[in-house]
C-alpha cells in the first residue's frame, strides 16, 4: 500500500499508483473546502477572521494544489490579516501570492495596501506600478498610486524638516562651544514649555529669559522686551526698579555632553524621534565648573551683556537662562541672602 512507501520512494505497482492518486485526490478536495470555508468566514465577519485564516493555513499545508490555487489562497489570507491590522504578515502572504502567480492582481493590490500601513514607500510604488502593468483601469491602484505620491511628498518634507532641526541643533551646540556656555538639564519646563535658544543667520544668540520672583515664585518669561504693569502680588509696592537685584544660582547641576545638549534641543522638533544624534562627535561635557565655597546666589551686575553673565565661570544654564528676582525692601530679602531660602519643587 502507499501509506506503508518510504518518503521519496517511487511507486512501483499499479495499486500504489492508484492509491497515491486516490490520497493526491483527497488532499485536493480537502484544501478547496477549506479554502472555500474560509471564505465563508470572512462573509461571517470580524468574530470569524481567525477561522478564516486558519481553514486558509490548513489548505495551504494540504500542498495539494496548483500554484495558482495557492496564490489565491495566499492573497485571501493577506486580505484577512489587513482586515485584522496585521500589516506585516499581510504583507508576507501577499508577497509569497505574488511568487507563486505575478500577475495575481489582487495579491499586488494587497501589498500595496500592507506596504503603505508599514510605511514601505518605495515597495507600494514598485507593486503597484505592477499591479497597473496587468491591470491599467484599475481603478483602486490608481487610487493607491495617487495615495503614495502624496505620502511620499509629506515623507520628503518631513524628512526636509527633520534635517532642519537637526541642523539648527548643532549649529546651537557650536555657538555653545565656541562662546564657553555650559548647559545642564532644563529646569522650570512646567513654567517654560520648550521654549529654547535661536541662533540667527548673523551668528547671534536669541535667548528667551526665565525671571522667578523667589519670595511667591510667581515667574515672567522675558521673549522680547516691553513696558510691564505692576506686579499684581506686590502689594506692599517693595518690588520697585530702585530696589530690586538680580541673582542667579551658582552652579550645582552637571554639564550636559553635546549629544544630550542636541537631544534636548530636538524636543518637540520633527527631530524628537531621533535618537544617537551627534554620536559622531566624542561625547563629552560642554565645558566644566568652577565651584567656588561662598553663596550659591549671585548677583548680577545689570551693566553686563547677557551674554557676559552667561560666561560667568560658575554659571551653568539650565536648558534657558534662569534669573531670581528679589528685593532689598521686602522681608524675605535677609531669608535669600542667607541661603535659608531654597527654589521649591514645581510639579
Amino acid at each position: 500500500m502507499a501509506l506503508w512507501m518510504e518518503a521519496g520512494s517511487e511507486p512501483k505497482t499499479r495499486n500504489e499508483i492508484a492509491d497515491l492518486e486516490a490520497i493526491s485526490s483527497l488532499k485536493e478536495s480537502a484544501a478547496i473546502e477549506l479554502k472555500e470555508k474560509g471564505n465563508e468566514y470572512v462573509k461571517r465577519g470580524k468574530k470569524h477572521y481567525l477561522d478564516a485564516i486558519d481553514c486558509y493555513t490548513r489548505a495551504i499545508n494540504q500542498k495539494a494544489l496548483s500554484n495558482s490555487e495557492n496564490s489565491i489562497i495566499y492573497s485571501n489570507r493577506a486580505h484577512v490579516n489587513l482586515l485584522l491590522g496585521n500589516y506585516r504578515r499581510a504583507l508576507q502572504d501577499a508577497e509569497e501570492a505574488i511568487r507563486l502567480c505575478p500577475n495575481n492582481v489582487k495579491a499586488l493590490y494587497r501589498a500595496v495596501k500592507a506596504s503603505l500601513s508599514l510605511d514601505l514607500l518605495n515597495e507600494a510604488k514598485s507593486y503597484c506600478e505592477k499591479g497597473l502593468e496587468q491591470s491599467p483601469d484599475n481603478e483602486e491602484l490608481k487610487k493607491l498610486a495617487k495615495q503614495i505620491d502624496l505620502k511620499g511628498s509629506e515623507h520628503e518634507q518631513r524628512q526636509a524638516e527633520v534635517s532642519k532641526a537637526v541642523e539648527a541643533a548643532k549649529g546651537l551646540v557650536s555657538a555653545f562651544e565656541h562662546r564657553g556656555l555650559r548647559i545642564e538639564k532644563a529646569m522650570y519646563q512646567e513654567l517654560t514649555g520648550l521654549k529654547k535658544p535661536i541662533l540667527d543667520k548673523n551668528n547671534i544668540l536669541h535667548w528667551p529669559v526665565l525671571l522667578l520672583y523667589a519670595e511667591v515664585m510667581s515667574s515672567d518669561i522675558i521673549e522680547d522686551f516691553y513696558d510691564c504693569p505692576p506686579l499684581s502680588w506686590d502689594t506692599g509696592k517693595a518690588y520697585t526698579r530702585d530696589a530690586i537685584e538680580l541673582y542667579y544660582e551658582a552652579g550645582s547641576g552637571v554639564c550636559l555632553s553635546k549629544k544630550e545638549i542636541i537631544k534636548y534641543l530636538l524636543e518637540g522638533t520633527a527631530a524628537s524621534h531621533l535618537e544617537n544624534v551627534g554620536s559622531e562627535d566624542k561625547d563629552v561635557a560642554l565645558g566644566s565648573v568652577v565651584r567656588g565655597t561662598g553663596s550659591k546666589w549671585v548677583r548680577v551686575n545689570e551693566k553686563r551683556t547677557l551674554h557676559d553673565v552667561l560666561k560667568d565661570p560658575n554659571m551653568i544654564i539650565p536648558g534657558i537662562p534662569v534669573f531670581f528676582v528679589v528685593s532689598r525692601k521686602s522681608s524675605f530679602y535677609k531669608d535669600f541672602k542667607s541661603g535659608n531660602w531654597a527654589p521649591p519643587e514645581i510639579v
